[in-house]
């Protein structure tokens, strides 16, 4: 059971010695939305993200060298909270719950954790924006060079096929074609394709940022 008492499927984390407990209620086969919307609580209409740690630090990358405020989450408990949201629908409401040892919950260190939330999902979004110019701008660019080769490429088709009764000439002339819109593949995926996962990623990581989050002692 939960902190929260709530059954979950045991989404256990070692780190250092101690263990992370994420609140991941148990899926029955062929779940609804309004049915995984029950599986978890809720407080003034929102669903419950609920964490149980044995410190604070725990919540963070070992790792990072940046400041306690500034510090990056663990991996873990990042795509715990990323994936629950995900899960439901674009406007449901959350909140974080964070659970710790009575005699850490109190403390300054422990305190500062929802600004480090809001923080990291921050920079996340920074990120992702960044992403997204980049792949935005390399698609642009290959498709002012795709359509140039597609120009280029039926251009030199039609002067090829004016010679006539010229097998080799027609072979080349097709190979021009089909090589002109093979130049096209790249930047209809970008702007087509992979643009839109990373806006989707965007949104889910400003939502977090502004996520309301309380940190409460363990009962």
């Amino acid at each position: 059971m939960s902190a929260a008492g709530l059954p979950y499927t045991g989404f256990r984390r070692c780190a250092k010695g101690r263990f992370i407990d994420f609140a991941a209620p148990k899926e029955p086969e062929n779940t609804g939305m309004a049915d995984i919307e029950s599986l978890y609580r809720k407080e003034d209409g929102k669903i419950l993200i609920e964490i149980t740690l044995s410190s604070v630090l725990q919540l963070f990358n070992s790792f990072d060298p940046a400041p306690f405020h500034e510090k990056e989450l663990d991996s873990a408990a990042e795509h715990y909270i990323v994936e629950t949201v995900k899960d439901f629908p674009r406007k449901t409401p959350f909140k974080i719950i964070m659970y710790l040892p009575p005699d850490i919950a109190s403390t300054e260190r422990a305190r500062k954790i929802p600004s480090a939330i809001h923080n990291h999902f921050q920079y996340k979004m920074l990120v992702s924006d960044r992403k997204f110019r980049a792949r935005f701008r390399h698609g642009r660019e290959s498709l002012f060079i795709g359509l140039l080769f597609l120009t280029l490429a039926l251009v030199g088709r039609q002067l090829v096929s004016t010679l006539e009764n010229h097998l080799l000439a027609q072979l080349f002339a097709d190979a021009l074609l089909i090589i002109g819109w093979a130049t096209m593949w790249e930047p209809i995926t970008v702007l087509l394709y992979e643009l839109w996962p990373i806006i989707q990623q965007k949104k889910i990581y400003e939502k977090i940022s502004h996520m309301e989050i309380d940190i409460l002692p363990l009962p």
